[in-house]
Order: structure tokens, then sequence, then C-alpha cells
């Protein structure tokens, strides 16, 4: 008879003693998990410092670039007319700025077109410039648009649709009251040069040539409501116009925009906007003091708890920890300030920086002093700014090769090796569970066949007995 259940021939719990003999090849494993989980944590870790000295990096990247030294800040006295913004590189400077003219874009206005007026025929639309009393036109470089209608058109409004479709530069619009349908043209954009003439095909019905402006040449009740207008405007007493109420290349680094005519000159003034810059320099040194605090706290022991930080004695991170203090400690040359200390910027115990604001502000009296620091190029690292130094070694930290990455790479092989490890203890721990379920199915076998006999002996030994009696 076949056993169905090890343990029932022998009678001993046979599960369990298999369970606890394969649990012991097993113990391995707590250790080897253990090791996985401090590995991970580590991983962790060091995907934190990459993330902030990536955050460390991009802020010491902006104070190399003249952009983070350069910027202004724009006031106006009259900002309803007159405003600035920094548009390029632009120099410290207070301008007097008057406004006689606003520039605008020419603008027409047909006479009311009958309901059911035949609207068709040819406009011929030409961008160009009237002279005073519009005796005369010059056309512009653009070529001329015609439209054309189809015959027995009576749609005012797909006349503008065609118009505003045919990118001629005007647009076109219905403008409906009490008295009828009227078509107001006005052109895209301001200024003289940006005025337009429009004319009648020859095939043109009486209706569709009341739409024209052709003044002294075409009898049509078509008038200008505006004309095209360039801006007038004095800088500093100096006669200045435009196209557009933008001056854009007239100040380098500057565009100037004009809202109102002026009665009186606005000032505008455009000054070294060292709030901004003390900005940057604070994003700096927070940047590196979340860097600082992170490793510090990752890589010390505690005597009271007698507890150690996760990368206590991790040679990579106590290493990058002391070269960017030696870094932030370190000098420049041919500056007026030679440490960040100069600045009001101090190592404090522990790690960090600290700034001191009112002798930071002092120094950025003269801005491009402290840009020196900062931002200097001497062409070798040692002598050149902090920022400089810093930026590049933390490049080379973050690259793919570099310190990081490598860690990281160590870490994912030490994981590898942890895995393969616990393959080989699950491997050996089945064979001994195998074996031992082998051995105990024999063992219950012959427990069995002994049973058996064992029962059939003392049968035939009561039987005899009853026999005999």
């Amino acid at each position: 008879m076949a056993i169905s259940s090890i343990g029932i021939g022998s009678g001993l719990d046979v599960n369990s003693i298999i369970s606890k003999l394969t649990d012991v090849e097993k113990q391995p494993l707590t250790t080897l998990k253990a090791d996985a989980a401090t590995i991970q944590a580590k991983v962790s870790a060091y995907g934190q410092v990459k993330s902030l000295i990536s955050t460390f990096s991009d802020a010491a990247a902006k104070l190399t670039r003249d952009s983070a030294w350069n910027g202004l800040t724009i006031a106006s006295t009259n900002t309803s007319a007159v405003n600035a913004t920094v548009t390029g590189i632009a120099s410290a400077s207070t301008l007097s700025v008057g406004v006689q003219k606003l520039a605008q874009a020419q603008s027409t206005a047909s006479a009311v077109v009958p309901t059911g007026t035949d609207l068709g025929g040819t406009l011929t639309i030409q961008l160009g410039t009237w002279n005073s009393g519009l005796t005369g036109f010059t056309p512009g470089l653009s070529s001329a648009v015609s439209i054309t209608m189809t015959p027995g058109t009576t749609s005012l409004a797909a006349v503008a649709s065609r118009i505003n479709d045919a990118n001629a530069g005007v647009t076109a619009t219905v403008i409906k009251d009490a008295s009828g349908e009227r078509l107001m043209i006005r052109s895209k954009d301001t200024g003289e040069a940006a005025g337009f003439q429009i004319k009648a095909g020859s095939d043109a019905s009486t209706g569709l040539a009341q739409l024209a402006f052709d003044p002294g040449t075409t009898a049509t009740t078509t008038t200008r409501s505006q004309a095209g207008q360039n801006a007038q405007a004095t800088i500093n007493g100096v006669s200045v116009s435009s196209p557009t109420n933008s001056l854009t290349d007239t100040i380098p680094g500057l565009t100037i925009q004009l809202s109102q005519v002026t009665t009186s000159d606005a000032l505008i003034t455009a000054s070294t906007d060292t709030a901004t810059m003390k900005k940057n320099i604070q994003d700096f040194v927070d940047a590196y003091n979340a860097v600082s605090k992170f490793l510090g706290d990752a890589t010390k022991y505690d005597s009271e708890t007698k507890s150690a930080g996760l990368l206590q004695g991790d040679a990579t991170a106590l290493g990058l920890q002391n070269q960017l203090r030696a870094m932030l400690g370190s000098t420049t040359s041919g500056g007026t300030y030679k440490y960040l200390s100069d600045l009001g910027i101090s190592i404090q115990r522990g790690g960090g920086l600290q700034v001191d604001s009112a002798k930071l502000d002092t120094a950025l009296k003269t801005p491009e002093n402290v840009k020196a620091l900062f931002a200097s190029d001497t062409g070798t690292l040692q002598t050149s700014g902090v920022a400089v130094k810093l930026k590049s070694f933390m490049t080379g930290l973050l690259a793919l090769d570099g310190t990081l990455n490598t860690k990281t790479d160590s870490f994912d092989a030490a994981t590898k090796r942890n895995t393969a490890e616990q393959d080989k203890v699950n491997a050996r721990a089945a064979l001994v569970e195998k074996r031992l379920k082998a051995q105990y199915t024999a063992l219950d076998t012959q427990m069995a066949s002994l049973t058996a006999l064992s029962t059939y002996v003392n049968q035939q030994v009561t039987t005899w007995n009853n026999t005999k009696s």
C-alpha cells in the first residue's frame, strides 16, 4: 500500500521537521536580504546626492554667465505713457522720453451699401505711403493683391471674408447699424508705410466701386477715418520716429513702449539689478547647504545613540564633502575679492554657508568685483572664480563616467552579486528539502512495513494463544 502523506508510516511530524531543517539551510538569506536592503538604501541616498549636486551645479553655472550680472531694473515716472523692458545687454542710464504722436494704422469706412447691391468684380489692394492731403501714393515693396467677386454677389460679409483670406495686409469688418451695412478696412500694421490704396477694376459694378479707396482718381464714397502714422518721440531731446509704438533699436538692449502722448517728459531709469544678483548668490548658498546637510547627516556617527549614518565611512561621500568645502574656501586671483568671506559668505561649524546680508549689499555696490570672484576664468581652475571651479568639478561628477554614476554602477553590481548569492542559497535549500523528503519517504515505507509485520505477528500470537487455550 502506497504512503499518501509523509509521516503516516512513522507517526512523525515529518513536514515540520523538513521545514525546520530547510530553514536552517536558508539562514544566510537573512543576512543577504539585510545587505540587499542596505544597498538599495545607499542607491537611494546617492540618487538624492546626484539630485542635490545637479541643483547646486545649476546654481553655480548661473553665476558664471554674464546674464547673471548684467541685469537691470527699469523705473518710469509715467508708466501710463512710457515704459521700457530689457531685451539685451544694456547699460545703466537715465532717459528723458517725450511722446508727441503714437503710431496708428490707416482705417477706411465705406458709405452704406444698400441691400441687394451687386458686388461682383475686382478690387486691388496695394500697401504703401500716402502723402499729405492724399494727393499722391507711393507703393510699398509688397505686391498688390487682387480680390475677385463673382458678379451677382450681394453679401458685404462675403467681400470682407474674401479680403481677410487674401492676406493683403489689411483686415475687413462689416459694420451694421440702423442705416445699413458699411465695410471698414484697417491696416494690420501701424505706421505711415502701412497705408493702403484700393482700386476698383474696370469690370466692377457701381456697388463694388463704392468700396474702393483711391482719392483723386476714383469717385467713391469710401473715406479715410484714420491715417497711417508713425510714432514721434524725443529721447534726451533727440527726435526719433518709429512705425510702431515700440522703440526696439533706438537704445541698445532696451525696448521702449509708448502708450500715451505726454505733455512733459517721462524719466526712464535703468539701474543695476542687485536684488536679482543677491538672490542668485543666495540660491547658490542654499543649494550648497542642502548638499552639505545631506552628506553631513549621512556620514556622521551619533555617539549618544550609538548610531551611524547610512554613508558613514563611505570614502566617496566623505571625499565629495571635503572637496566641496575646499573649493568654497579657495582663493581666486586678479580681483578685489579673494575669498567668499570677503563678501560676507562664511563657512559655519558643520560645513554650511551663512550670508551676512549687510556685507553682501556693500560688496554688490561694485557688482563687477563680485562677479570676478564667482565668474572669472583664468584658464586655470585653481585660480578661476569659485563658481567656475565648482561648475567644472560637478560637471565631472555628473558625467556618465563620473564619480556618482560609477558609484551607482558599483551598487548595481553589488545588487546582482547579492541576488546571485540568494539564488544559490535557495537552490541549496531546495536540494536539501528534496533529499530530506526522499529520505523520510523511504523511512515511512520501512516503518509502515515494520508496523504491518508487527501487527500481523501480534495477531498470530493472539490466535495461537486462543487456540492453545
